[in-house]
């Protein structure tokens, strides 16, 4: 009777270890889902505005030059180039630091391991 309540106990456990088990598999399931979803519309929106900044930037340098082709074309291509490169310089550190600072990937699947283990060490 005594070894039939034990085997009885230890199926109990492994049972409810996989439940735990499937349900956590599952939740890292669904974060991963969704940080992909997010991450491509993301990836579409960053190539669209890039698109659009980039062309419009090079018409706008395009009308400055023309605009001021008789006097000082040289000197309006100069502070042109210099202003791009700054722009793109401080947008690189910008997305340095994004980068540095982004939240870790499975963060609440993290927190709930810990938990369930907070829980079975009681």
């Amino acid at each position: 009777m005594s070894q039939e309540n034990l085997l009885s106990s230890i199926k109990n456990l492994v049972s409810t270890g996989t439940s735990i088990a499937q349900t956590r598999l599952e939740l890292i399931s669904v974060d991963v889902q969704i940080a992909r979803s997010k991450l491509i519309s993301l990836l579409v929106m960053i190539v669209s505005a890039l698109f659009f900044l980039f062309f419009g930037l090079v018409m706008l340098a395009l009308f400055i030059v023309i605009y001021s082709w008789e006097s000082d074309r040289m000197m309006a291509l100069g502070l042109l180039t210099g202003t791009f490169l700054a722009i793109g310089l401080i947008l690189a550190l910008l997305i340095m630091q994004s980068l540095r600072t982004m939240p870790k990937l499975f963060e609440a699947s993290i927190a709930e391991l810990a938990k369930d283990r907070e829980a079975l060490s009681k």
